[in-house]
């Protein structure tokens, strides 16, 4: 039927003379809209030499680019005469389109309560005027947004949309909106939009606290001082383009983050993960924190750690709380990307930059400030968002100390933040938890890593304990087997008084 559409003659070119490859040979089986023949096929210098575009067949040039052309008109035509039909396939998409200047005015002069405040404005020092548009008195000024199907498409570009959204929780969301736009009713319709979400309803993980008392991490001075690396994965399906994991790098401090769709998770590729996307964009980091995996084990990591002069720090064995931040992470993605990618989740990587990015413009829970913004020492620009047309150039010789101070201001402030709230999270963490401590010589059951069946083990046994690392990491050795020794900490230890009192 894609031929039918062409006036064309059926002429034989031999394999080594057909430079020009045709339809049936180059077909895209898997996405039929990107049509070869929409574009104008030049030879590269890098496939072709010289002599071979000189023999080819002019003619055949002369025919594709002709069938190309009247292709491309046709195409033209038809969108021309069917314009009416294009709200409906956008619509049929669910596409989110962005609001305007034009539509928030005629929406504020049909609005009851925005006229009443327009004619009396004097009367109301929360609101004022710029440009025609109702502000309101905050910074910086944010138009309102009267009742009506302009707020619902605020919320759906700020929730649901992958570049804006990607079906974050209400924080996030809250904090996206309401610096660009206002309405008095704004905390109640955010929270109750996103408690009636049915992607995040679906897809968000249900969590419940873990046993043992929490220990948190000290954040460091600065960014990029100490980041958290891992894999995760394999991820099921495996996506069109053949990844089956995400490699992930978490700076500790600003939370920014950097992720990537690999096809495997080899050292190899954690290798050239640190090299090409995050060593040669953003500089080295002074300590790695990663798993016991062989991945980064290996001698090639090793290598690499002592080429660019950084410290490669282990987590304990077993225990993913110790690098909780990156895990959280993964965590959270799994729930956004599923719930942006489409019914057979084939096209998960795709998601997989929209998902970061709009975590990396978010702000955090913990620090109170965006990673975006801490990283680059700016305020990021969303898709969606209202620029001004005009351009101005100006040269501020104080401008390198200024984001300096900005940038240290900045950390300070995260830095404290995160304290607060570890603090926070540990009183409630371990409200009602015992915090059990170990001596040398006591004799302790370990819970059994892998269960594979209802009525396995679990927790083996009995170990003696032989070193002490940290108040809640300890090496034991199991007092039969003396060969089998392990490193573990206090919320997979069982003491065996206790056992059997």
């Amino acid at each position: 039927m894609k031929i039918l559409t062409y006036d064309f003659t059926v002429q034989y070119i031999p394999g080594l003379q057909n430079t020009m490859p045709d339809y049936l040979s180059r077909s895209p089986v898997g996405d039929p809209e990107d049509d070869p023949d929409e574009y104008t096929h030049t030879a590269s210098k890098e496939t072709q030499t010289e002599f071979e575009i000189l023999q080819m067949d002019s003619a055949t040039i002369a025919a594709v680019q002709t069938r190309a052309a009247k292709r491309r008109e046709a195409i033209t035509n038809d969108t021309t005469d069917n314009n009416q039909t294009i709200p409906d396939t956008l619509h049929e998409e669910n596409r989110i389109t962005s609001i305007s200047l034009d539509q928030l005015k005629n929406a504020q002069y049909n609005d009851t309560y925005a006229k009443r405040i327009l004619d009396n404005i004097k009367k109301y020092k929360q609101y004022t005027i710029k440009d025609d548009l109702l502000m309101r008195r905050i910074k910086p000024l944010v138009p309102y947004v009267p009742t009506g199907e302009l707020r619902q498409t605020i919320l759906k570009i700020y929730h649901d949309s992958a570049a804006n959204g990607a079906h974050f929780g209400r924080n996030k969301t809250l904090h996206k909106i309401k610096t660009r736009y206002f309405w008095p009713s704004m905390y109640k319709d955010i929270d109750n939009y996103i408690k009636s979400c049915i992607p995040c309803a679906q897809h968000n993980p249900r969590r419940q606290k873990t046993p043992g008392a929490l220990r948190p991490i000290k954040p460091p001075e600065g960014v990029w001082q100490l980041v958290s690396m891992d894999y995760h994965g394999p991820i099921s399906p495996t996506s069109q383009r053949g990844n089956k994991y995400i490699i992930t790098l978490t700076d500790v401090l600003s939370k920014f983050v950097i992720a990537k769709a690999v096809r495997d998770n080899s050292a190899q590729t954690a290798v050239r993960f640190l090299k090409d996307d995050v060593i040669t964009k953003f500089g080295t980091p002074r300590c790695i924190l990663t798993d016991n995996g062989t991945h980064f084990t290996s001698s090639l990591m090793n290598e690499l750690i002592k080429q660019i002069g950084a410290t490669h720090l282990y987590s304990t064995p077993y225990h993913p709380q110790t690098n909780g931040q990156i895990e959280r992470y993964n965590s959270t993605m799994d729930a956004k990307i599923a719930a942006l990618s489409n019914l057979r989740k084939t096209n998960w990587d795709d998601q997989l930059a929209f998902v970061t990015f709009d975590y990396n413009t978010s702000i955090h829970s913990s620090t109170k400030k965006i990673p975006f913004e801490m990283m680059y020492g700016r305020t990021p620009v969303l898709p969606f968002d209202t620029q001004d047309t005009n351009v101005t150039l100006s040269h501020d010789p104080e401008y390198l100390n200024k984001l300096k101070n900005y940038l240290s201001s900045l950390n300070g402030m995260a830095r404290k933040n995160i304290i607060t709230t570890q603090d926070k999270y540990k009183q409630r963490y371990d409200s009602n938890r015992i915090d059990p401590s170990y001596k040398i010589g006591d004799l302790v059951l370990v819970k059994a890593l892998n269960l594979r069946h209802k009525f396995d083990l679990r927790y083996e046994g009995p170990f003696r304990i032989i070193k002490e690392l940290t108040p809640k990491t300890y090496i034991v050795q199991h007092i039969k087997k003396l060969t089998l020794t392990r490193q573990v900490t206090t919320d997979v230890l069982l003491p065996i008084f206790e056992r059997f009192n």
